[in-house]
């Protein structure tokens, strides 16, 4: 089993949203939980025009909706959940608005843990 973690970014939006929705999610990062790095498409997929190399993506389908959930692995191993969103409706901006979002919240995350 590998460890799955949330910012407060992150966990801000999924409170927000209705009950389904966040069972969908959970079980994506059941998956995600139990797979690690190996997980691959059509669950994840690498994301590029990010600062960093590893950050991915949960593809979670929900009622015909693509939800997003950007993650990335630390240097513990292990997979920080730092943002997510509903993609519908904003296709051409989405990674132009989310990339950023989640690039600031692992800089944040490695930045409070890991810098001396």
């Amino acid at each position: 089993m590998w460890t799955v973690i949330t910012t407060e970014e992150f966990d801000r939006w999924f409170v927000s949203q209705d009950e389904a929705t966040q069972e969908k999610v959970l079980a994506a990062m059941v998956m995600l939980e139990r797979s690690g790095p190996n997980l691959s498409r059509p669950f994840v997929d690498s994301l590029k025009g990010s600062l960093y190399p590893n950050m991915k993506e949960l593809r979670i389908q929900h009622r015909g909706r693509p939800i997003r959930a950007f993650f990335a692995f630390d240097p513990k191993r292990q997979a920080i959940v730092l943002c997510a969103c509903d993609k519908t409706g904003n296709e051409k901006r989405f990674y132009k608005v989310m990339l950023p979002i989640a690039d600031a919240q692992f800089t944040q995350h490695l930045m409070f843990n890991f810098e001396e």
